[in-house]
């Protein structure tokens, strides 16, 4: 009876759960605009403008990317650019260098 009610949520629920980091990291960084921008710019040293750049790509990229998945529109797209964004974090993060962050 259980399964007969939550049968049609059940899909949503799971897809809002695969994305659910991209999208708390994605509004984390509409509320620590600043600081995300600073720890780039400090970083890289690559001034205000191309930080700022960075996290807007980062922003809209994973954003986007959820409102696609949970939309279920250009699914495998979203996902491909899910992952681009996994791998520009990765470089320009230095995540790639901290084996015991890398590894969790």
């Amino acid at each position: 009876q259980f399964l007969r009610v939550t049968k049609q949520y059940l899909p949503h629920v799971a897809r809002l759960c695969l994305i659910s980091t991209f999208l708390e990291d994605g509004i984390r960084m509409w509320f620590q605009w600043s600081e995300q921008r600073d720890y780039i710019d400090g970083t890289w040293n690559c001034g205000y403008f191309l930080a700022s750049i960075f996290v807007i790509i980062n922003l809209f990229g994973q954003l986007s990317g959820c409102i696609l998945v949970l939309s279920r529109n250009f699914v495998q797209y979203a996902c491909f650019g899910l992952f681009g964004i996994i791998a520009l974090q990765t470089i320009a993060y230095s995540i790639l260098w901290d084996l015991k962050f890398l590894m969790r």
